[in-house]
């Protein structure tokens, strides 16, 4: 008998106690997608010269023109404030998106989409949900998760013939139902029920389902023409045991007898569509089944598989939208805003809010490049994926929030001038929908991670299932020398595998030494708690954003390379450091917490030499800032895709800003003399060029202004009442901005 044998007959009882057998669903998730650099970071040992071999990130000259084009043209059209407040897109802009095949961008040209790759599919969500979420919700919905991407992966023929050129040009306008009232993260567990029956149909005797169901939180329900439903299959025909076939996934004409949309849900507020939908007895033919008879059961593979892809996209892309608004909207505000005498971006207070984001903004947006080029290349990266959805919708929550901070009052009033109010309302969406980030933390990204990317552990499980004592033995004593490398490398350094940019090589290092602490913790913590750690949220939660944190500083560490922009290496480093930082201290947080004895004198070996992982001085932080400040060209390249809409708030600052760039340095003195004399017009005299001076003095002013509206109701009524006058809502700047009557709310 081998060695590995008797190692594998040892330890076979203990392993299969501790390894729970994995049901289909779990096993679906896990041979879901591929795995990428995020493996290397799992094991303690990336490579970067592997980061080289992925991108850069390219667009054809079609999706080039199309973002030039089509999507420059449809953000002209979009007016936030009036798209809220009338609570649906305008109907110029529904036509314009089916001409243009808004809802077919990632169907191949044979069948009358765009044809575009993940990254331009991405920059078009990002470049509209600058201007308008709502719009961006309904572009991406038909794009990402829903019956164009599962027919193309799983679809018959006809049923691509059919309904791909249909969905391409917006004939069909499409839905997908998957969450339940009482099934929503736990979506396997959906109630909804199909029973085998044959039935008259259309003339003839038809093979197919009837099921009963009830879905919400349904995005497009109310206006979609076809509608995706996985159900819960079953074929009552079938022995005891074998009538349960699995979830199923298929296609359902709007309408159909049985079927019914409900009233609009109202998420946030938000203008997009969303709804509830439910069925009783609706018969489905098997011809409806995606795929047919034969992909019957198969449904969560299906789901499982595109969304390995699908959160790397339409969500990343939201939450960076979010963000490159709020630092373009923030740090502009705070240089037209003076109190004290000085822009209020000088404050370091702001100073200090404003770098952080250009630093975090930087690494989200560097890890959503990187992954998007990966699976241009072909991969399905489900856990990176994953870590994207989470980390870049905190971030643009977080972005969103420091803007209200430093906008202050101005960020508050509601109006057509508003610059982040909606997106501040409309933040929490992308945070809860496909997969809730409070358990995608946990389930996912650590989860599913420590199977897919330790380089051991999925073997150690088949071994196990298979009772293969020799199998076993060889992947632990493989596990074995796993760890004792990273122990190794945990106490003396890791050494920098492959070739890094020689600016970003110390960076590189600390990823490194990180990166092998970090795998060395992973294995401490599933040895020690062994299935226990999968219920210990909060712990699992904590190993799975250290990998995202890492995961995010060597995207950084890529994008530079790929980049090669000089003027951007100061926000590279800052972005790697605050990484790397939050990292450390999460770390420190899972060793305080582990409930085994000793775990302080682990945690202290472990973590040694990471005491000078200090986040970021302010000395640096106020570098940024000035930067910031001082050269649009940075925000330009950190906010590439911030879009011109139709009115608003944010057309207003780049109005503004614009003329204040012409100006130049004069603007400062220009705003002394209106301190001292209260008037635009004198202001502007005392300049070299008057008209210009006046033309940006008005476009300043009107960007401070907030908006007033009429009075009507209950204050009025109580005014009138107490026998005084309606209080006034002028406001007491000589210049007032132009006034938008709000469009009144038609019902839902």
């Amino acid at each position: 008998m081998s060695f590995a044998s008797m190692i594998g007959r040892w330890a076979m009882q203990p392993f299969s106690r501790a390894l729970p057998p994995l049901g289909d669903t779990e096993r679906a998730a896990l041979e879901a997608g591929t795995v990428g650099f995020e493996g290397q970071l799992f094991a303690g040992r990336p490579d970067f010269s592997a980061l080289g071999t992925v991108g850069p990130n390219r667009l054809s000259a079609r999706e080039q023109a199309f973002l030039d084009r089509e999507v420059r043209t449809l953000c002209g059209m979009l007016d936030d404030h009036a798209i809220d407040q009338a609570h649906d897109l305008p109907p110029e802009v529904w036509r314009y998106l089916r001409e243009n095949r808004f809802f077919g961008m990632i169907i191949p040209e044979s069948f009358g989409g765009l044809g575009f790759g993940h990254f331009a599919h991405a920059t078009v969500v990002a470049r509209i949900a600058t201007v308008n979420v709502a719009t961006a919700v309904t572009v991406m919905v038909p794009n990402s998760l829903g019956p164009a991407e599962l027919l193309l992966r799983y679809g018959t023929d006809a049923q691509k013939q059919h309904y791909l050129p249909r969905l391409a040009d917006g004939r069909e306008l499409p839905c997908f139902g998957l969450t339940s009232p009482y099934a929503g993260s736990d979506a396997a567990s959906i109630p909804d029920r199909g029973v085998v029956v044959e039935r008259e149909f259309e003339g003839r005797r038809t093979r197919g389902f009837l099921v009963d169901f009830d879905k919400r939180y349904i995005t497009l329900a109310p206006v979609a023409t076809v509608v995706g439903l996985a159900f819960h299959a079953y074929d009552d025909s079938r022995p005891e045991g074998e009538r349960e076939l699995g979830i199923t996934c298929a296609l359902i004409p709007v309408p159909h007898e049985g079927m019914g949309i409900g009233r609009r849900h109202r998420p946030m507020d938000s203008a997009f569509m969303n709804g509830p939908i439910h069925g009783r007895q609706v018969f489905v033919p098997m011809d409806w089944v995606i795929g047919g008879e034969a992909q019957v059961g198969q449904g969560w593979r299906m789901l499982m598989e595109c969304l390995a892809a699908g959160r790397a996209i339409s969500l990343p892309a939201l939450g960076s939208a979010m963000q490159q608004t709020a630092l373009y909207v923030s740090n502009g505000y705070a240089q037209i805003r003076e109190q004290f005498g000085l822009p209020i971006g000088k404050f370091h207070a702001i100073a200090g809010l404003l770098a952080q984001m250009s630093a975090e903004l930087y690494a989200s947006d560097a890890a959503r490049r990187f992954t998007a080029a990966a699976l241009d290349a072909g991969e399905r990266p489900s856990v990176a994926s994953a870590i994207l959805k989470v980390q870049l919708t905190e971030a643009g929550r977080r972005a969103v929030n420091h803007g209200m901070d430093i906008l202050g009052g101005k960020g508050i009033i509601a109006g057509p001038s508003n610059l982040l109010g909606i997106a501040y309302r409309q933040a929490p969406i992308a945070i809860t929908v496909e997969g809730a980030n409070i358990l995608t933390r946990a389930l996912i990204v650590f989860g599913q991670g420590a199977v897919r990317c330790h380089p051991h552990v999925l073997d150690e499980m088949a071994a196990v299932q298979a009772h293969d004592e020799a199998a076993l033995g060889r992947a632990l004593i493989a596990h074995g020398g796993h760890v004792m490398r990273n122990l190794w490398h945990s106490l003396f350094g890791a050494p920098l595998v492959g070739e890094a940019p020689e600016v970003l090589a110390r960076e590189a290092r600390l990823i490194a030494r990180m990166s092998a602490k970090y795998a060395l913790t992973a294995d401490l913590a599933m040895g020690l708690l062994g299935g226990k750690l999968k219920r210990m949220e909060l712990l699992s939660a904590r190993l799975g954003d250290v990998l995202a944190h890492l995961y995010l500083a060597s995207a950084c560490v890529w994008r530079y390379q790929v980049d090669a922009v000089p003027a951007l290496l100061p926000f590279a480093q800052a972005a790697i450091r605050l990484q790397i930082d939050a990292a450390g201290r999460i770390l420190r947080e899972l060793y305080a917490n582990l409930p085994t004895g000793g775990r302080r004198v682990i945690g202290a070996l472990v973590l040694r030499r990471i005491a000078h992982l200090a986040p970021l001085r302010d000395v640096q932080l106020l570098a940024l800032a000035e930067l910031l400040r001082t050269q649009p060209d940075i925000v330009a390249r950190l906010c590439p895709d911030l879009s011109e809409p139709a009115a608003g708030g944010l057309r207003d600052l780049m109005h503004a800003l614009e003329l204040g760039a012409r100006l130049g340095n004069e603007t400062a003195a220009l705003n002394k003399v209106l301190r001292r004399t209260n008037s635009l017009d004198e202001a502007a005299r005392s300049a070299a060029d008057p008209a210009l001076a006046l033309a940006y003095l008005q476009a300043a002013d009107k960007v401070i202004q907030v908006d007033d509206f009429a009075q009507v109701g209950l204050v009025a009524g109580l005014s009138r009442a107490a026998g005084m006058p309606a209080p006034s809502m002028q406001p007491p700047s000589a210049h007032p901005p132009e006034r938008t009557t709000p469009r009144p709310v038609p019902a839902a």
